[in-house]
């Protein structure tokens, strides 16, 4: 087997295709995470022994440094969604990619990768794409060589982007529409998971920005569409105005503090729908990095079929793939 890797939040919906990755690539690989208890089917990703599980917390210095021993490459992949409890945006993406930088370049790690989301810009008025910035700018003092990744929306089947509208779809009347012609480019996950575990071990990626984006580029409303498509559900798509989408973003932050669930939306959530969120076409992509990129309609529809009235045994509405 090749160099060990350590990766944080290896156990998320990205994460573990990452893992995957480096796994098929013959790496040993450490997957650092704040609840290991949670994390043990990491270890079927691999051969015996191939994958180890640990604890850390990226605000645990001396967790950080315990799981980052032995390694030869550092992948960055904890972030949040939205904001709850103690976990802030400053916490995590800023101070947490910098104590992991710091720990590693202590350790005597030669690579690392971090994992920033296209439309970061440090002087954005969403605290996610500003703190996601502000976070590559901490990388990048520790380790110049370090390599950005930004990927557009990622799709695959436990992503929680199509699955969230699709359910829904099957439970409301009717899908609220907000930002409705802002454009998106959906990324499949096991290309974004190929480009990370690919520049863990490249030295040709060493200091390069990827911007990872799909083949197609949707507005909102052309996505919610084709979900109902796929579904067979004759939904209306309910346009919200901006200030209206405003106060749902409030009421979805205080959910947001006080329920264990993931709120419908956030305030935060609402400032990034008015920004495209399409791959700079001036910074290396998918094509750069070797990787075909998949298409929405490839994929989405193997998982949407569930919420079809019927399930699996529904059958395949008009238009649909």
């Amino acid at each position: 087997m090749q160099g060990l890797v350590t990766v944080f939040g290896g156990s998320g919906f990205v994460g573990s295709q990452v893992v995957r990755q480096l796994a098929k690539a013959g790496h040993r690989v450490r997957v650092a995470v704040r609840q290991p208890n949670l994390a043990y089917k990491m270890r079927m990703l691999g051969d015996v022994g191939q994958i180890e599980v640990v604890q850390a917390n990226v605000r645990n210095v001396a967790s950080v440094t315990r799981a980052l021993e032995g390694a030869e490459a550092c992948v960055n992949l904890v972030g949040l969604l939205y904001e709850s409890g103690r976990q802030k945006f400053q916490a995590v993406h800023v101070m947490g990619a910098k104590t992991i930088a710091e720990c590693a370049k202590t350790a005597g790690v030669s690579r690392f990768v971090q994992i920033s989301a296209i439309g970061a810009d440090a002087n954005s008025e969403a605290k996610y794409a500003r703190t996601k910035a502000e976070g590559e700018e901490a990388v990048r003092a520790v380790y110049p060589g370090a390599v950005i990744v930004r990927p557009s929306v990622v799709f695959g089947p436990e992503d929680n982007f199509f699955n969230k509208f699709g359910q829904m779809a099957a439970m409301s009347p009717a899908l609220p529409l907000v930002g409705g012609e802002t454009r998106f480019q959906p990324v499949f996950v096991g290309d974004v998971a190929a480009v990370i575990a690919q520049a863990a071990s490249s030295p040709a990626a060493e200091g390069v920005t990827y911007e990872l984006g799909g083949p197609g580029v949707y507005t909102m409303r052309e996505i919610l569409q084709l979900i109902l498509t796929e579904t067979g559900r004759d939904r209306l798509l309910l346009p919200i105005p901006w200030f209206a989408a405003s106060l749902l973003g409030k009421v979805g932050d205080v959910m947001a503090g006080i329920l264990p669930i993931a709120p419908p939306i956030t305030s935060d959530q609402v400032e990034m729908l008015k920004s495209d969120n399409v791959a700079d076409r001036g910074l290396p992509g998918l094509a750069e990095a070797g990787v075909v990129p998949t298409s929405i309609e490839a994929i989405v529809p193997s998982y949407l079929y569930r919420y079809r009235k019927g399930g699996q045994y529904a059958p395949t509405p008009a238009g649909a793939f």
